[in-house]
């Protein structure tokens, strides 16, 4: 048996989210599966490094699965691409050691939340991004946002569905990008818990628009009561774009994404 890693981008629109889930609903893994199993021509199961929710996009997303089946890395590309929908693409496929786990290999997740701060919403791009008619001031959401990078208890940000066991994470950065009406908001942490990003989204916007000062982020952070936050962020805006992995493992380095971001994004 060989292990291999694949490098996966998707758009959540259609989708119910990454995992499989009970018949007749539309996941990414269940289509990936479907599209691998026919390349290999027996049943392939994944492993992927952070699941996502209804409607959350990836474009740095990371799997791995086992086969037996002689096949060429740009086989497993180009088969899977074929019998895969138009929303789900293979960017790479590479041979990896059996150490390789993509969930518990991974030290650490990277998170895109794109924000269009504009009077009238978007027709072309409404399922890609996030829209905010009220003026964003970026300085204070980048003052809110400094308060929440390092290591701390993130039981304020998370779902009360969320099933990790711990809520301790560690933000590494936490980085604002302004682009005309476009804001990005870049996460980098250890890992993640259940709509996290999109939490933190909606507490930056909502002190972005003027309703609570820079500290606000501080004090839901430190109340630990997620009702205190604000409301959870659309899942339009929100991209997986990168799994970051020890060296060793030498996996291909891709652009960050969403690809129609400015090429300043891309590196």
């Amino acid at each position: 048996m060989a292990r291999i890693a694949l490098g996966i981008e998707y758009d959540g629109t259609d989708f119910r989210g990454w995992q499989t889930q009970q018949p007749g609903v539309r996941t990414v893994q269940e289509c990936l599966e479907a599209a691998l199993s026919k390349v290999a021509n027996h049943q392939v199961a994944v492993v992927c490094a952070g699941r996502t929710d209804a409607g959350v996009h990836g474009t740095g997303q990371v799997v791995h699965f086992d086969s037996d089946a002689p096949r060429e890395m740009k086989s497993w590309i180009m088969g899977a691409n074929t019998n895969l929908p138009r929303d789900v693409t293979v960017r790479w496929a590479v041979p990896v050691e059996d150490a390789f786990h993509a969930r518990f290999s991974a030290v650490s997740r990277r998170y895109r939340y794109v924000i269009y701060n504009h009077a009238r919403p978007p027709a072309l791009y409404r399922n890609q991004v996030t829209w905010n008619y009220r003026p964003l001031d970026v300085a204070a959401m980048r003052e809110a946002a400094a308060h929440l990078v390092g290591a701390h208890d993130f039981t304020a940000y998370r779902s009360v569905h969320c099933q990790a066991k711990s809520p301790l994470k560690t933000m590494h950065s936490l980085t604002l990008y302004e682009h005309g009406k476009v804001l990005v908001l870049e996460a980098h942490a250890n890992a993640f818990l259940m709509h996290m990003v999109r939490n933190i989204a909606g507490v930056l916007m909502s002190v972005g628009a003027g309703k609570k000062p820079s500290c606000w982020a501080k004090e839901v952070l430190e109340g630990r009561d997620r009702r205190k936050g604000a409301a959870t962020a659309p899942p339009f805006g929100l991209y997986l774009v990168q799994i970051e992995y020890p060296d060793r493992f030498a996996l291909p380095k891709d652009a960050l994404g969403p690809l129609w971001l400015p090429d300043d994004l891309q590196a």
